[in-house]
């Protein structure tokens, strides 16, 4: 049976009218909540005239919740924002239950997740990370074995047995396995590059989509949910565009506000495709009502990832979920999209859209590239094989002993195919 929770959504009043709703905030917990099955008895948003030093929100807002906690049960609090170890450990004093902050949830749900072994040690890291940071003097009220891992099982006792050193040590441990996975990651990413099929990332908010749509360009099986952070490890598949040329789609982790800053460390490996691809899609979820903060969200740790380039000349973004949206909604937005040269408006869930997107990526992949008139001789087959390869052939004719052909090549691959076919005729248009 899953753990009867509490969760509270603490905002201060004079942030409360800025960016996000509260009332979307505290939908985003109760969802983070959720997604690793805790059963949600009571929710509420707590407006802050200011902030307690000792218990984060003030004492007679902690009374009341104490006795709602009291009265259902309630085993597990959730407060969404990040608890010091002491606001931590005076709060389960005084509910007398177990308190987790948002950063805690958030690794609890990662720890479910990852699948692959860098995933995994990702987690362990960033885990041991937040354990370290929170090694404080005077747990004895958590001394209790509660079974189970992660931070839902009552890590009081491991904080107890386990010092610094110990910890630092498994830190060092961990980082070196991560290192060797890294490169075993490296080595792959070589070979991919011999097979120079450009990259093509998906990047967005949790929940917006993205593996739903990579499913649907790809007719692969990742796993799909209406669940934040329901993708955790990185996934790649060929994908054919209508011209024939083939791209690399490569499906990421969803982006989060007020990402762990050990998760932010722990897992910049795991984007290590969205630092190669030679294109980012912006899934974006158009129909949720912080739509803007979430872009925002993912626009700042894609230039904490050092994209800033890319983010300032503007990504394609990819309106999801249009069949949430009102058809009047739908109607203006297709307006804009219209005007728009990098925006189009899709649902990954029917496929209405999608269409629109692949020819977005097919023009956006053509441009910068050179388009070449080439007259090959029909016995070499290497020269045409290499075009077919790496380029996009837009027109092939076909004569008696020549083949006339029209393709778009990137700049390096046209100068490799110079090189190495050099008794190929370049024909004027």
């Amino acid at each position: 049976m899953s753990e009867k929770t509490f969760v509270l959504h603490p905002v201060l009043k004079d942030k409360a009218d800025t960016g996000r709703s509260t009332q979307a905030g505290l939908e985003e917990i109760k969802n983070l909540t959720a997604a690793i099955d805790l059963e949600i008895i009571a929710a509420e948003v707590l407006l802050l005239n200011r902030l307690n030093a000792a218990l984060y929100i003030g004492k007679g807002a902690a009374e009341r919740i104490k006795e709602t906690i009291k009265e259902n049960g309630i085993s597990l609090a959730v407060v969404n924002t990040a608890l010091s170890p002491i606001q931590q450990r005076n709060l389960e004093k005084l509910w007398q239950c177990k308190v987790i902050d948002r950063t805690a949830l958030i690794l609890e749900i990662f720890g479910e997740r990852a699948r692959t072994k860098e995933g995994v040690l990702q987690v362990e890291l960033a885990h041991l990370s937040y354990q370290r940071s929170r090694l404080v003097r005077g747990w004895t009220h958590l001394e209790r074995q509660r079974g189970g891992k992660g931070f839902l099982g009552g890590p009081g006792e491991t904080q107890i047995e386990l010092d610094r050193r110990v910890i630092t040590d498994n830190i060092v441990k961990l980082k070196k396995e991560l290192e060797e996975v890294k490169r075993t990651r490296y080595l792959h990413r070589r070979a991919r590059q011999r097979v120079p099929y450009p990259i093509v990332a998906l990047v967005g908010y949790t929940n917006a989509g993205k593996s739903t749509l990579f499913n649907r360009l790809t007719n692969a099986h990742v796993f799909a949910k209406d669940m934040l952070f329901a993708t955790l490890d990185p996934t790649m598949r060929l994908l054919k565009l209508p011209s024939g040329r083939q791209v690399i789609l490569a499906d990421t982790v969803g982006f989060i506000s007020d990402l762990p800053t050990e998760l932010v460390a722990a897992f910049r490996a795991t984007l290590e495709e969205v630092l190669e691809a030679s294109l980012i899609l912006h899934v974006r979820d158009i129909s949720h009502p912080d739509t803007a903060e979430q872009k925002q969200d993912v626009e700042n740790v894609l230039k904490a990832l050092g994209l800033a380039n890319q983010v300032d000349s503007g990504l394609i973004e990819v309106l999801n979920k249009s069949d949430l949206l009102e058809e009047q909604e739908q109607t203006a937005l297709q307006g804009i999209t219209g005007r728009h040269g990098k925006q189009v408006l899709i649902s990954a869930a029917t496929g209405e859209g999608t269409s629109n997107l692949l020819a977005l990526l097919e023009k956006s992949l053509a441009a910068g590239r050179l388009e070449m008139f080439l007259d090959i001789p029909v016995a070499e087959g290497a020269a045409l094989a290499y075009l077919y390869r790496v380029g996009e052939v837009l027109e092939r004719h076909d004569a008696d002993q020549i083949c006339h052909v029209r393709v778009r090549l990137d700049p390096a691959d046209a100068a490799k195919f110079k090189n190495n076919f050099p008794q190929v005729i370049h024909a004027q248009s």
